[in-house]
């Protein structure tokens, strides 16, 4: 079956390891050193090298790394108005040390006052068409418009502004969708959200703890849906949404556990997106059964590989459990495509390995997808 633009047999989930030079000017310019036109000139120049490099390893689907951001989503969602970032939560998962980012509060009216992701999205097209006769996609990588709610509850937006929710859903789904024409009208294709949340409610604790916020956890799922729905209800058809969900992403720590059989009918059936970006590479995302839910229509780009550990992936290994999901997928293979289970670097601190590290995990998986698909 053709793949959705913008979706490859050999993809990735987006963020990468910042170069140094990332890391000291935004360190400068936190300390006031440089000036935010500066900042954005080393940001500039190291984009335009990690294109170079994606294209190099055989990446098709080409993101500026997240090297403009300091977290995968806060960076984003600041910028709508009526949104403020405010301190810490205690996590609640295993295999990781307590740390949590800052939550999102909402103190008045959400609006899309100016564009977010729109001059990010033009220096790396142009970037990309700047290499000689290559085809390739500019990914763009939001933050799913759930993350504006789960941690946070209810208790986290302002009542006077939104005594009753549904009219925070409807400001919010509002807010894409101005935010997403206008990447439309620049010629952008291909949109993927960050989604944590519909993850997390496949862990019980993660469940219990949405509970305790007077959230019922048992329709949370489709409530969100709901949401992303509308957020891209008015998206042209040539525009193709991915959605990527995982498990926590924080310098090779995870927060949360679970099979996604809790949230897979919702997820397949109701969520009209064009690919699911799943994380799948350790026992903690339960087995391939959830994929029984996949419409014929619809592509998975599974996360078997780790971003998260220094050594290379088994080929054999992964070519096997290609082949076991492959059975759950109404149409097989041609229904999959291999990625790693998150990026490497969801948070500007990155994962825990080199990026000579990181390149070669990206060139093995590239070439493993030429061995399973001739297409790739």
């Amino acid at each position: 079956m053709p793949l959705p633009t913008g979706v490859y047999r050999g993809d990735h989930v987006g963020s990468l390891l910042r170069p140094a030079a990332i890391k000291k000017a935004r360190d400068q310019h936190a300390n006031g050193e440089i000036t935010a036109s500066q900042l954005r000139e080393v940001e500039d120049k190291e984009i335009a090298n990690v294109v170079t490099k994606q294209l190099d390893s055989g990446l098709r689907s080409i993101t500026d790394g997240e090297f403009r951001r300091a977290y995968f989503h806060l960076d984003f969602l600041k910028q709508v108005g009526g949104v403020e970032v405010k301190g810490h939560i205690n996590s609640t998962g295993k295999g990781q040390d307590g740390w949590t980012p800052p939550i999102l509060v909402v103190t008045g009216k959400l609006e899309h006052v100016k564009p977010i992701q729109l001059e990010d999205f033009k220096f790396l097209e142009s970037r990309i068409a700047a290499q000689n006769g290559i085809t390739a996609t500019t990914k763009v990588c939001i933050p799913s418009p759930t993350m504006v709610h789960f941690r946070g509850g209810r208790a986290s937006i302002d009542i006077s502004s939104y005594p009753d929710l549904e009219p925070f859903f409807n400001d919010l789904a509002k807010v894409y969708q101005e935010e997403l024409a206008l990447l439309y009208e620049a010629g952008c294709r291909f949109v993927q959200l960050d989604d944590t949340n519909l993850a997390y409610l496949c862990d019980p604790k993660m469940r219990d703890d949405a509970t305790s916020r007077n959230e019922d956890s048992s329709i949370l799922p489709k409530k969100y849906a709901e949401l992303i729905n509308a957020a891209i209800s008015k998206k042209p058809a040539d525009m193709k949404i991915g959605i990527h969900l995982c498990r926590g992403n924080y310098r090779s720590q995870w927060f949360a556990s679970g099979g996604y059989e809790p949230v897979a009918e919702v997820l397949f059936r109701d969520l009209n997106v064009d690919a699911y970006f799943l994380e799948y590479d350790d026992a903690r995302s339960g087995d391939f059964v959830p994929l029984r839910f996949l419409p014929k229509e619809k592509v998975v780009v599974l996360g078997l590989m780790s971003s998260k550990k220094q050594e290379l992936d088994n080929k054999k290994t992964i070519v096997e459990r290609l082949n076991q999901a492959a059975k759950q997928c109404p149409l097989g293979l041609e229904q999959l495509c291999l990625s790693h289970q998150c990026g490497f670097s969801s948070t500007q601190e990155g994962n825990e390995l080199s990026e000579e590290e990181q390149w070669a995990k990206l060139r093995l998986q590239n070439e493993i997808a030429k061995e399973v698909w001739k297409d790739a």
